[in-house]
């Protein structure tokens, strides 16, 4: 039988060892960016997935939304991170997407209810064609509460579809006041229930 030499064997425990520790020091970073309040929202946010918001896939651990690029009303740029310090329900929608406008009255009506200094409802349009179209759709439903958002390229839908968090719209992302993801839902919701509320209190808390 030939011997493998000590020579192999220890560098093949040297590279295994670099490895896990490339490994463990990845998952501490990704973990390490989001402080433990975050944590202990999400722990909080566990039991009240149910009912109307029983689709939302809460994240295994805390971590950093992606960053996110789009333009408020005026045409002016605006980034994810600017809501740091409120929670945030990020909501991608369309005006060709049926179960989107469905759903946008009770964005609206959650916004009106909910949304303060701890929270607020940024639900962003992606249409890439017709661009006024929007703005006569929500003012012809009578939107009230909602800040209007658009992103005319659909580069964030772009984004989430790529980091595999989007397949569809509508799609709508968790993101508690530190910026951290906290889950992701694909699909309608209906965000002025009750099961909703509870929910989205959880998230706003400090």
């Amino acid at each position: 039988m030939t011997r493998t030499p000590l020579a192999l064997l220890a560098l093949a425990a040297l590279i295994g060892a670099a490895t896990l520790y490339e490994t463990l020091h990845h998952a501490d970073k990704v973990g390490g960016d989001c402080p433990a309040s975050s944590a202990a929202t999400l722990a909080a946010l566990a039991p009240l997935a149910k009912g109307d918001v029983a689709a939302v896939a809460l994240a295994k651990a805390p971590h950093p939304a992606i960053p996110l690029a789009f333009q408020d009303a005026e045409g002016k740029p605006v980034d994810l991170a600017s809501f740091k310090g409120r929670a945030v329900l990020l909501n991608l929608w369309a005006t060709w997407c049926v179960p989107c406008r469905a759903e946008m009255p009770a964005l609206d009506r959650l916004q009106a209810k909910a949304g303060s200094n701890a929270f607020q409802v940024v639900a962003v349009n992606v249409d890439t064609a017709r661009l006024d179209k929007p703005k006569a759709f929500l003012h012809e439903i009578g939107v009230k509460s909602l800040t209007r958002y658009a992103d005319p390229k659909s580069d964030t839908f772009e984004a989430l579809r790529l980091a595999g968090k989007a397949l569809g719209l509508p799609t709508s992302l968790l993101i508690d006041s530190n910026g951290c993801e906290m889950g992701v839902i694909g699909g309608p919701a209906n965000w002025d229930g009750e099961d909703a509320g509870r929910l989205i209190q959880a998230l706003a808390a400090r």
